[in-house]
């Protein structure tokens, strides 16, 4: 089993070490004129858009650079809204081994590479550990598995068997890393639904990274944009791309909080979303 236990030098209460709130973050923040998109709801999202096998951009932007792009993404996309709420809290805690080679594997572009998180979606109070893999044509694919909310943080021998048994079946080699929890991360995030074909947009604000070393908080006007489709080349990176907004690499939220808490020396490939967000390390 993978525990977390005196992590970040906090007593063993199982429990994931405490991250402040950006500030405002225990009311709804708007990401834009939601009045603007029609409502779907969980079950629909679940039924039409996971997106568990996808090509992904992210980009870096100022969230009022957006401001041009809501009508048309309106047009086209709705929001997810889970009890009158559009704007919902999570807190990851990823994973690793002591050398960071998933760190590593990303950084040098490893081809077969992978991601171990643990996600809570706060306000849904629904809990998974979750496996990314980056597998044929650049696609990623992801494989989850429900875990009880009190185990954020921890990953039981049944989760890391079955995350184990994915690695396997894709890459036809045993997962051979021994995992161990290396940062935390709390951010809100706001998810729009193409009314079509399944393709995903988020939008996530107000992110705040910790670890042992201390805490590293984002600018609250800086938002970093996902497009989730079949070809990273969706409705939604044509309408960024009109605003003349393009992906950025190195844009990992993994990946930059390891670098931006100082726990990685080799960054290079992510120099560009450092110096977007304001958090290259001195």
């Amino acid at each position: 089993m993978t525990q977390h236990s005196d992590l970040l030098g906090f007593a063993p209460q199982r429990t994931a070490p405490r991250i402040p709130r950006a500030p405002g973050a225990d009311t709804a923040c708007s990401s834009g004129p939601d009045s603007l998109f029609h409502a779907i709801g969980l079950e629909r999202l679940n039924a039409t858009a996971s997106m568990l096998v996808r090509r992904d951009n992210k980009y870096v932007v100022r969230e009022e650079s957006l401001a041009p792009a809501w009508a048309a993404l309106a047009r086209q996309f709705d929001m997810l809204e889970i009890d009158g709420t559009r704007d919902f809290l999570y807190d990851t805690c990823y994973f690793d081994d002591p050398a960071y080679t998933s760190y590593f594997d990303h950084h040098r572009g490893r081809r077969q590479r992978c991601k171990i998180r643990m996600r809570r979606y706060v306000d849904a109070r629904l809990c998974f550990a979750e496996i990314k893999l980056k597998g044929k044509r650049g696609q990623t694919e992801k494989r989850r598995v429900a875990c009880p909310l009190e185990q954020y943080g921890m990953l039981d021998d049944g989760s890391e068997a079955q995350i184990r048994a994915a690695y396997r079946e894709l890459y036809g080699r045993a997962f051979e890393q021994v995992l161990e929890p290396v940062v935390w991360m709390r951010y809100r995030r706001t998810t729009l639904v193409a009314k079509e074909g399944g393709e995903r947009m988020t939008i996530d604000r107000g992110l705040v990274f910790r670890d042992a070393s201390g805490t590293c908080r984002i600018d609250d006007g800086l938002v970093i944009v996902e497009t989730k489709s079949g070809n990273a080349n969706g409705i939604a990176d044509k309408i960024l791309r009109a605003l003349h907004q393009h992906p950025t690499n190195g844009a990992s939220k993994y990946c930059v909080s390891l670098a931006a808490l100082g726990r990685v020396g080799k960054y290079n490939k992510l120099l560009p979303a450092l110096r977007k967000l304001d958090v290259l390390p001195l």
